[in-house]
């Protein structure tokens, strides 16, 4: 069994919450700070944390079930272990149900509004992996999808809604579209050839890197913006400012005609940056 969850977790790369937990805390910080005058409680952190373990791990599983097919049949993706035979679809199934268990549980320990919005955020779960069959706005899908980690963390943590938690889920989303953009020109080709959507077989790499950067700019106008209307300082600013050199970095990273840069470009570049953010709004709160 151990050594089965150990694939289940490699499969659906558990280290890549790196992308979307420190955003959960940013909102989940900023919105304690904003509505409460201070910081979640420890037990606020702990089910904030694992409710967001639990709809990660969730949604990617799901991918990795609904995609079997179309894993099985890209050169790329045809290791993952479903389609290598690795685990089965039963096991992979239990985990999903385990997974989503801890998201339903952690909801009801933190509020009530966590627990009405729990509809809109399994509907974003589950839906983005069947997007790309359909539409090749799958990468916004995809950004609120993930932009749902600030937005759960700011519920959580305060029970409310504000425009600065809005304003922190959009910046989140154009971040993450950008990126994912950017990360599917490497299947432009094969979701060409196999009637599978996305921007990059729609308008072609080229194109599609300078769609990825406009996201990324409006992305970095968002989180500017939100030093204009939250009580957020210099000290965040100085980090927008270095998350923003972060997305200028990565887009050196790949052209049209080399793309061999693209895993350090999507993971360890947006794995900083996720950082970033977190740690200088948190360093912004505390001094």
């Amino acid at each position: 069994m151990i050594r089965k969850i150990k694939i289940i977790l490699e499969m659906i790369k558990f280290e890549h919450t790196v992308f979307a937990l420190p955003f959960a805390y940013f909102g989940a910080v900023l919105g304690s700070f904003i509505v409460n005058g201070g910081f979640p409680s420890l037990s606020q952190w702990i089910w904030i944390t694992i409710a967001m373990v639990g709809a990660r791990s969730a949604a990617m599983s799901l991918n990795r079930v609904i995609d079997e097919q179309i894993d099985k049949h890209n050169p790329r993706t045809a290791t993952r272990a479903i389609p290598a035979g690795l685990v089965s679809k039963i096991e992979v199934l239990l985990f999903i149900i385990v997974s989503f268990a801890l998201l339903f549980y952690s909801a009801f320990q933190l509020n009530m509004l966590a627990v009405y919005l729990l509809p809109l955020a399994v509907f974003f779960l589950v839906i983005y992996s069947y997007t790309k069959r359909f539409t090749w706005a799958c990468h916004l899908i995809l950004g609120v999808t993930i932009a749902l980690a600030p937005l759960g963390g700011w519920v959580g943590a305060t029970g409310t809604l504000t425009w600065e938690a809005l304003l922190l889920f959009l910046a989140v989303a154009l971040w993450t579209a950008g990126f994912d953009v950017i990360y599917a020109t490497q299947d432009a080709d094969y979701d060409r050839e196999h009637h599978l959507h996305s921007i990059p077989s729609r308008f072609g790499i080229g194109r599609s890197l300078k769609i990825a950067r406009v996201l990324h700019v409006l992305s970095f106008l968002s989180f500017v913006s939100l030093f204009f209307i939250s009580p957020l300082g210099w000290i965040y600013f100085i980090g927008v400012l270095i998350a923003g050199a972060i997305m200028v970095y990565e887009h050196t990273l790949v052209s049209e005609n080399d793309l061999s840069k693209l895993d350090v470009a999507f993971f360890t570049m947006n794995g900083i940056l996720s950082l970033v953010m977190f740690i200088f709004a948190i360093g912004d709160i505390l001094l």
